[in-house]
């Protein structure tokens, strides 16, 4: 992104390669305009375990994830490792009856361990259902969750600890399912009737052919997720996404920012620190995929543009240096004032990085001329 002056308004940005603008318009009998990318969309990948298959066979030692353990080192998993987890996840929870038409539901947040159950659901055709973590942990009625409860019919639960999720899944009825939880989780108390399952344990299942019978009868039409409306207009609402809308997500991406691909195939994979929640698109559909779509690396941010957090983001970003970096205009403004007053923290920032996005609303034009001003 830094441009290569120190004069904002004379120097030219060092833009990455995009696509040239292409557009196409059609006009309907009935008036309607219709109006379309002109670029072909290329190829699409059958599904996203493909795509794991793919980077773990030509960079199994690179490191997929990494996330802060309790001891503030970074706990990491290379595409080799993960390939192999997801494959023994997929098998338990077939074994824990989880199908096409029982999915498996996430109420933590990001984590590792929710990387590898979604990557390991969606692998054998299980939609994965992430929720929101406040249904479970800010209501008091729960009311929410219990709507999505009843809607998808889950076979398997996951959260990281049990202990603050109790009262959410009792009172949605969903204690008495198999439950999976964070390593060395499994003896903090069992929130139903059975005993809660480490995650731990289940990496050393053995996959069998179902497994593989599973994965190759995917196509893009298997439902890969259930991601939930916000529910600030009623109750959350289930939205299917499907491998082919996912996958061709991606695909679309990759056409309109060509140097992904680029730097990727010259070594230069992208480099991701994010906290966006993965039961939302942004954060799932769009980065986490990325990464999946490029063999890159996402550094797992356990901190967010609210009181307390940021300090931990900011932490992150010290040892991280992002080639791609996304957020919603809360989050840039924390961060502009945290840049503008650490020059150290600002070069190291910038050094690698090539593009910053955001969404969900307008980034206000003083944060953006004061972004430029750190930028150069």
């Amino acid at each position: 992104m830094n441009r290569s002056s120190s004069d904002p308004k004379a120097a030219p940005w060092l833009v990455p390669a995009l696509a040239t603008p292409s557009l196409r318009s059609q006009r309907r009998p009935d008036g309607a305009l219709v109006l379309g990318a002109g670029q072909d969309l290329g190829p699409i990948p059958r599904c996203l375990g493909d795509l794991l298959q793919a980077n773990a066979s030509r960079h199994g030692e690179r490191i997929f994830l990494r996330e802060r353990a309790p001891s503030g080192d970074w706990r990491t998993l290379t595409w080799g490792e993960a390939l192999s987890r997801v494959r023994a996840l997929a098998q338990a929870l077939l074994d824990l009856g989880a199908g096409p038409e029982r999915p498996l539901l996430l109420l933590s947040g990001n984590s590792i361990d929710h990387a590898l159950l979604t990557l390991a659901a969606m692998h054998v055709g299980i939609p994965a259902a992430p929720v929101s973590v406040a249904y479970s942990l800010m209501s008091r009625d729960f009311a929410k969750l219990r709507t999505i409860a009843a809607s998808v019919t889950p076979a398997v639960v996951f959260v990281e600890d049990p202990r603050p999720f109790a009262p959410a899944m009792r009172a949605a009825g969903l204690d008495s399912l198999p439950l999976i939880v964070g390593a060395g989780k499994a003896d903090t108390g069992a929130v139903g009737n059975g005993a809660a399952l480490d995650i731990e344990a289940l990496v050393r299942t053995e996959p069998g052919p179902a497994v593989d019978a599973a994965f190759d009868a995917l196509d893009g039409d298997s439902v890969a997720k259930i991601l939930f409306t916000s529910g600030s207009t009623g109750m959350p609402k289930g939205v299917v996404n499907t491998q082919r809308m996912l996958c061709s997500n991606q695909a679309a991406l990759a056409r309109l920012w060509p140097f992904l691909a680029a730097d990727a195939a010259a070594g230069r994979p992208p480099q991701i620190c994010d906290w966006l929640p993965w039961n939302h698109t942004f954060g799932a559909n769009f980065n986490f995929n990325l990464i999946l779509m490029h063999c890159g690396s996402l550094w797992i941010d356990g901190g967010k543009p609210a009181p307390g957090l940021f300090a931990q983001t900011l932490a992150n970003l010290r040892e991280c240096r992002p080639t791609l970096y996304f957020n919603v205009p809360r989050g840039y403004e924390l961060l502009i004032d945290a840049l503008e007053q650490d020059d150290a923290l600002n070069r190291h920032f910038f050094a690698e990085l090539q593009l910053l996005f955001y969404a969900a609303a307008a980034l206000p034009q003083h944060l953006w001329a004061r972004l430029e001003a750190l930028s150069v």
